[in-house]
């Protein structure tokens, strides 16, 4: 019992962290950027629950509840390029160009959490991802600095979406230790101004 009572600790402590902090799209409240985490490329263009999660994000900005979007993901390789193609989604769907950020270090949901707030300078978000992974975005970026409501895109529950909820399962202990110890990221140089930058170019200020 002891046992499983550890084991469950972490999922636990990712519920109590976050549940309050999980809205609908049309209920979220405004916040100047709005985060987004890769979720894998098919020949170059986003996977549909990556282009989901997008398509959540350009209609957060459509609806003047964000003003900037950061697209956080891999670019490991030079022919693997998460946030290029991301960028181009949100394009092809009535972001301009200037109101989105890429972050290129991305490489799972903690550095992306530490990176948005050491390097690119952001104290607050709304973060987009799935239903499943929403807890563990927030709970990791709350641990991180970044005070931060969830937008959990809804999907049939497919062989994709089970695996992603068992995952995470697993996924809530590294996330509790990540909490605890604060590992820095895989790559963290210097701080960058895109996202002040963009917020000036559309006349906001931090919110």
């Amino acid at each position: 019992m002891l046992g499983c009572a550890l084991a469950l600790a972490p999922a636990t402590w990712m519920h109590a962290v976050a549940d309050s902090r999980i809205r609908a799209l049309a209920e979220v409240p405004a916040r100047d950027v709005a985060v987004v985490f890769g979720a894998g490329l098919w020949s170059g263009r986003p996977t549909p629950y990556l282009a989901h999660r997008l398509d959540a994000a350009a209609e957060l900005y459509g609806a003047g509840k964000v003003k900037v979007v950061l697209v956080t993901g891999d670019n490991s390789r030079e022919e693997y390029d998460e946030p290029s193609a991301m960028r181009t989604y949100l394009v092809e769907r009535g972001v301009p160009d200037d109101r989105i950020v890429s972050d290129y270090a991305g490489f799972d949901t903690w550095d992306s959490c530490v990176r948005a707030k050491k390097i690119f300078g952001v104290d607050r978000a709304v973060l987009v991802t799935q239903g499943f992974h929403v807890r563990r975005a927030v709970a990791l970026c709350g641990a991180a600095g970044v005070e931060s409501y969830g937008v959990g895109v809804a999907e049939p529950r497919d062989a994709t979406w089970y695996y992603g909820g068992i995952r995470e399962v697993f996924a809530s202990g590294k996330a509790a230790a990540e909490a605890v110890l604060q590992p820095n990221p895989m790559f963290l140089g210097p701080a960058e101004t895109g996202v002040a930058e963009a917020l000036a170019a559309g006349g906001g200020g931090a919110r």
